[in-house]
C-alpha cells in the first residue's frame, strides 16, 4: 500500500514564468559582424541562464498586458514607459505582482553600438513617474569616483559602477545598502529596486559564479513579500 501511495504522490508544480523587460543584451547579443550574429553556438548570457533556472523566461514587448501567470517581472535598464504602460504596470503590481528592478542612472557597460543607435542599451533610466508612484526617487552623485567597486547587499558582494541612490518618499519603502536598493510594499504586490545595473554585465569567467549567486538571491527576495 505504501508503495502504491508513493507512486501516486503529486508532482511539484513548475515555477511561475519570469518576464524580462530590458534594453540590455541579455536575451540577444551585440555583434560586431554578421558572422557573429549568425553564430548559433555563442554562449548565452549568464544572467539569462540564471533566470531560466528560476522559471520559464518570457520577453514581453510592452507592459500594457502582462501575463497574469507571471510570478516575477525583471525590469533591467528598461526603455522609458508610455503613460499606458505606467498605469498597467502599477495596477499589475498593486494586484499582487512582484518586480525586480535594475535602474541605472549612468550605465557604464560597453556597447558595440554607437551613441544614437536604437539597438544600444538605455544610457540612463527614465522611470520617474512610476518610481514616484511607488514612493521612490532616484538620485545620482556626479562626484563619486569612477570605476567598479564592491558593495554588500543582502549579505552578497555585488559590483556597482557610477551607481544611483534611492530616496524614500513615505513609509512604503525600506532602503538597503545606503540607498543602493529599496524594498517597497505596493498594494498587494512589491518592488525590489537596485539603483545600478553593473551586476548584469557580462563579467569574466572568474566572477560569474558570484554574480549568479547574487542574482539568484535578488530573484528569491523579490518574489517574497517585504
Amino acid at each position: 500500500m505504501a508503495a502504491l501511495l508513493g507512486g501516486c504522490a503529486p508532482t511539484a508544480e513548475p515555477p511561475s514564468p519570469i518576464a524580462l523587460f530590458t534594453s540590455l543584451p541579455i536575451l540577444w547579443r551585440e555583434h560586431d559582424t554578421l558572422a557573429d550574429a549568425l553564430d548559433r553556438q555563442a554562449e548565452p548570457h549568464w544572467a539569462a541562464q540564471t533566470l531560466r533556472e528560476a522559471g520559464e523566461l518570457t520577453a514581453p514587448d510592452t507592459l500594457e498586458s502582462l501575463d497574469p501567470r507571471t510570478g516575477l517581472l525583471v525590469m533591467a535598464q528598461p526603455r522609458p514607459l508610455s503613460p499606458a504602460e505606467n498605469v498597467a504596470l502599477d495596477g499589475w503590481v498593486r494586484a499582487g505582482g512582484r518586480v525586480l528592478l535594475f535602474a541605472d542612472p549612468l550605465l557604464t557597460a560597453h556597447s558595440a553600438f554607437p551613441l544614437g543607435d536604437r539597438r544600444r542599451p538605455e544610457g540612463t533610466v527614465l522611470l520617474s513617474p512610476i518610481l514616484s508612484r511607488w514612493g521612490l526617487e532616484l538620485v545620482w552623485d556626479e562626484g563619486q569616483p569612477a570605476g567598479a567597486r564592491p558593495v554588500s547587499l543582502l549579505g552578497r558582494v555585488v559590483p556597482v559602477d557610477q551607481a544611483g541612490r534611492f530616496v524614500a518618499r513615505g513609509d512604503a519603502c525600506t532602503l538597503l545598502a545606503g540607498g543602493l536598493a529599496a524594498r517597497c510594499a505596493v498594494g498587494e504586490g512589491s518592488v525590489f529596486a537596485v539603483a545600478d545595473a553593473a551586476l548584469l554585465d557580462e563579467g569574466g569567467q572568474q566572477d560569474q559564479a558570484a554574480r549568479r549567486s547574487a542574482l539568484q538571491l535578488l530573484v528569491t527576495t523579490a518574489k517574497s513579500r517585504p
